[in-house]
């Protein structure tokens, strides 16, 4: 019998809950060998002009990055889901595009995940984030640890008043606001 195989995201957002919180959630189709890891990372204040290496790159750090709570796979730096102190959540899936994915090593879609929620107290400023990377860095680099799958990413932003879906292909982007009427 075949293991399904299935990546997906979802949020629910007020009025649409009960309660008036917000359900976010996520499901992965990583290699079942792989171990994920579930990590907590303190806010922090960085010195001006430091850098952070993320999975394959260094690039600029920010003055400041959030408290972050991850779901990632054990041998990259970025996750595959997370929230931060600000209760911003994002999660990631893999999406095939007529562009070739870039094996050229950049940012990995997880490891925007994670620069979007170190950086952005809101859903729109980790949206505005991550999109500012693409343009800077681009994705790209192998996805999985064997080095074999590379992909493009889709992403599922949200915070306690709004959601964001943000494809990517390459370095190009297009997002759109979730609404109570989509």
């Amino acid at each position: 019998m075949t293991s399904p195989v299935s990546c997906d995201t979802f949020v629910a957002l007020p009025p649409a809950t009960a309660d008036g919180c917000v359900v976010f959630g996520k499901n992965s189709d990583r290699p079942d060998d792989e171990v994920q890891e579930v990590v907590y990372f303190p806010a922090a204040d960085h010195d001006a002009g430091s850098k952070v290496q993320c999975t394959y790159i260094e690039i600029e750090q920010v003055g400041h990055t959030h408290a972050v709570m991850l779901s990632r796979p054990s041998w990259l730096w970025g996750a595959e889901m997370g929230s931060n102190e600000h209760g911003v959540c994002i999660g990631n899936e893999a999406v095939w595009t007529k562009v070739t994915s870039p094996r050229e090593e950049k940012l990995l879609g997880m490891d925007l995940v994670r620069l979007g929620l170190e950086r952005g107290s809101t859903a729109k400023q980790a949206l505005d984030a991550v999109t500012e990377l693409l343009r800077l860095h681009g994705q790209g680099g192998a996805c999985a640890e064997d080095g074999f799958m590379t992909y493009h990413n889709s992403f599922l932003i949200c915070d306690g008043r709004e959601a964001w879906v943000l494809e990517t292909s390459s370095e190009f982007w297009a997002a759109e606001k979730c609404t109570s009427n989509a």
